[in-house]
């Protein structure tokens, strides 16, 4: 052995005798002679360094720690008991007084933090400067009403300040687009007001669940000025009347303490409308005698609705017509809103009912669904609308498809149904409750809009729009229009003819004579596709579009051929669904949009570049994608991806429905808030109580 490593076996000997007894077995190993090795072939382990061979016994100390220090860092079990039941006791004894520990931190961290929530002094800023055209704002404008070109808050930071010289953006209504827009708007590149007779933002997807007390109403809203805190932006509880667009003012109404409306003027560089719709009434009789789902107002109406008529049927003199009467809820429309009400209406019945209310009740208790088309949830793969059909009529929800609602009266509803030999038949069915899901249509101030600019608005149901979502008749990029109030123009056939005249002109050419060979038509179908995405799905085999639509087989296409070519990818351009999708795209899309555009202001200024199509100029046209539909059918949901894709399951597409509306939820606080309802739901049930 090599004198160096016997000295080092020595020592360790004599430091393990004086540290603890339990740790000689361990250590033994560790000493165990050392074999012989091949110097000649592993010379540089007989030859140790010159720095380790004088080890200070206190460094040799440490290898050989203490018994408590060495259990503390040993992966060994825990010591064992003779008893089993010792043994679980103390290992769950443990994991308890683990969990409980973390949970008591917990708690006093919260504690601590709420305690430094509250204020004993009183805040005050001293002297505020506001401007004085914020406090007496000057008249102007067609109606010589107050024009707002400053408010009161525009002067309350140094950051306020430098934003009252920005662009004025103005964005009418506080909905999906509007909320979408503002949460990827960057701060401090424009003055953002906000005009909504609401201060709030509603989840309007998870509106049938809080009108049975799935979910609280306060689940489902977000106060606006919230959300404008991270731009700095500003809000104005108001209702848009009218605008000017010469003028750039928009005519603001509001009425004020004494009861007497008032009307001013706001300013605006940029405009976005975002008011959203209101219910399609197709001009059915008595639809005062209905409920709306548009609101959180109309979620609490129905919800107490719902209530009185339960406990009226509780009544013991109550008769047993008017009892069954009461007990008679029907929902008119098929769609999402209308079967996910009647989904919801009867998890309330069937779950909660029954344990809370006599059982009389349940088997009076009737749901009718009528819906004017032959499947209810029509706009969704067939396959699903039967699925849900088979749901509701397993959960005895009555479906009345090919219905159409003739008169709703305070007692009854009057229908027309079109049977299978196709004959209409009127029937009567008595109600104590009616909701009213049919459809939309454009509220009164987009009807006003769309007659003041006159033949480029020509569609009933909603404002139009190009690719850019700017509205058609307006100036280029001052007015936009995002949402349920608004539809993207389909007219390719349109915009691609004015280009080819230009491009005629250009060269010296008649547009109407002119003929594109197939590298031209390659050229116009590109064009298509940078203006309209939406078409370009449509436009994957040009080479097929030209050979159809060659039909003189000259290798050509000339004026009338391309004509036909692009009207048929009109017809088969479908308008994009009204649906907080849709919106929330939109808002996200000019948000960019307006951010890209800042960016690139000090350059156009510095090229005294002011008129023109900045819009195309710098950003691209507008792309709707499809990420699907969902809808919840009664402790069971279904999925339509597109495409002829789609999912439906029990409870875990619920729980899946659940979370991609989770997901989507607005802020950590309603997310907080809705999975303290479902929680609530799982273990007290559905709150009862209505107010």
């Amino acid at each position: 052995m090599p004198p160096q490593l016997g000295a080092a076996r020595a020592l360790a000997l004599r430091v393990g005798r004086r540290s603890s007894p339990s740790y000689n077995l361990a250590s033994a190993t560790l000493l165990k002679r050392p074999e012989r090795v091949n110097t000649r072939q592993f010379g540089i382990l007989s030859r140790p360094n010159a720095s380790r061979r004088a080890i200070p016994a206190k460094a040799i100390q440490w290898l050989f720690p203490p018994k408590r220090i060495a259990r503390a860092l040993s992966g060994r079990p825990l010591p064992q008991r003779q008893s089993l039941i010792l043994n679980y006791a103390y290992r769950t004894a443990a994991v308890v007084g683990t969990g409980v520990g973390f949970i008591g931190a917990l708690l006093v961290a919260f504690f601590i933090y709420d305690a430094t929530t509250y204020k004993e002094t009183s805040v005050t800023f001293g002297d505020c400067h506001v401007s004085e055209t914020a406090l007496s704002p000057p008249r102007g404008g067609p109606k010589n009403l107050p024009i707002v070109e400053s408010l009161l808050d525009d002067e309350d930071t140094e950051e306020a300040k430098m934003r009252k010289t920005k662009p004025r953006l103005v964005i009418l209504g506080g909905g999906w687009g509007s909320v979408a827009l503002l949460k990827q708007l960057n701060p401090n590149d424009y003055h953002v007001t906000v005009i909504s007779p609401k201060n709030y933002f509603l989840f309007t997807p998870m509106l049938p669940s809080a009108t049975v007390g799935t979910l609280e109403l306060r689940s489902l809203v977000e106060p606006i000025r919230r959300i404008l805190s991270r731009i700095g932006g500003h809000y104005l509880r108001a209702s848009a009347v009218d605008v000017e667009f010469s003028h750039k003012l928009v005519e603001v109404s509001q009425v004020n303490a004494a009861g007497e409306e008032v009307r001013f003027y706001v300013p605006y560089d940029k405009l976005v409308i975002a008011i959203g719709s209101v219910t399609n009434p197709h001009g059915v009789k008595g639809l005062e005698n209905c409920f709306f789902l548009k609101d959180i107002n109309d979620a609490r109406m129905i919800r107490n609705q719902v209530m009185r008529n339960l406990e009226l049927a509780c009544l013991p003199t109550t008769p047993d017509d008017e009892r069954k009467r009461l007990l008679s809820f029907v929902i008119s429309g098929g769609g999402p809103t209308g079967v996910e009400f009647a989904a919801e209406l009867f998890d309330l019945l069937n779950e909660d009912l029954t344990r809370r209310f006599p059982r009389l009740l349940r088997n009076e208790i009737s749901v009718h669904l009528i819906q004017s088309r032959g499947h209810i949830l029509n706009t969704y793969d067939e396959a699903l609308s039967r699925y849900a059909e088979e749901r509701f009529a397993r959960d005895q929800v009555e479906v009345l498809v090919n219905s159409r609602v003739k008169e709703v009266q305070g007692d009854k509803i009057i229908f027309t149904q079109k049977t299978e030999d196709g004959n209409i038949v009127t029937k009567e069915l008595p109600m104590g409750f009616c909701l009213w899901s049919t459809g939309v249509s454009q509220a009164e101030l987009c009807q006003r809009i769309a007659a003041k600019l006159g033949p480029v608005q020509n569609n009933r149901h909603a404002l139009e729009t190009d690719s850019h979502l700017r509205l058609n008749g307006t100036p280029l990029g001052d007015v936009y229009a995002i949402g349920d109030c608004s539809t993207v123009q389909n007219n390719v056939a349109d915009h691609v003819v004015t280009f080819l005249r230009g491009h005629a002109f250009r060269q010296g050419k008649d547009p109407e004579t002119i003929e594109l060979h197939f590298s031209d038509w390659r050229d116009v179908a590109s064009e298509v596709k940078r203006r309209f995405p939406q078409a370009a799905s449509h436009l994957k085999r040009v080479d097929k579009l030209f050979a159809q639509f060659d039909k003189d087989q000259s290798g050509t296409l000339d004026f009338g051929e391309l004509r036909e070519l692009l009207k048929q990818i009109d017809s088969k351009l479908t308008s994009l669904p009204a649906t907080a999708q849709r919106a929330n795209q939109q808002g996200i899309y000019l948000a960019k949009k307006f951010n890209k555009l800042a960016q690139c202001a000090p350059g156009l200024r510095a090229n005294d570049i002011r008129d023109g199509d900045l819009d195309e100029a710098c950003y691209k046209a507008f792309e709707y994608h499809h990420l699907g539909s969902l809808a919840y059918v009664g402790n069971s949901a279904v999925f339509d991806l597109g495409n002829g894709w789609g999912l439906r399951g029990g409870v875990w597409a619920v729980y899946a429905w659940r979370s991609v509306y989770f997901a989507q939820s607005v802020g950590v606080r309603t997310r907080v808030l809705m999975a303290m309802d479902w929680a609530k739901r799982g273990l007290f049930g559905r709150d009862l109580v209505s107010f």
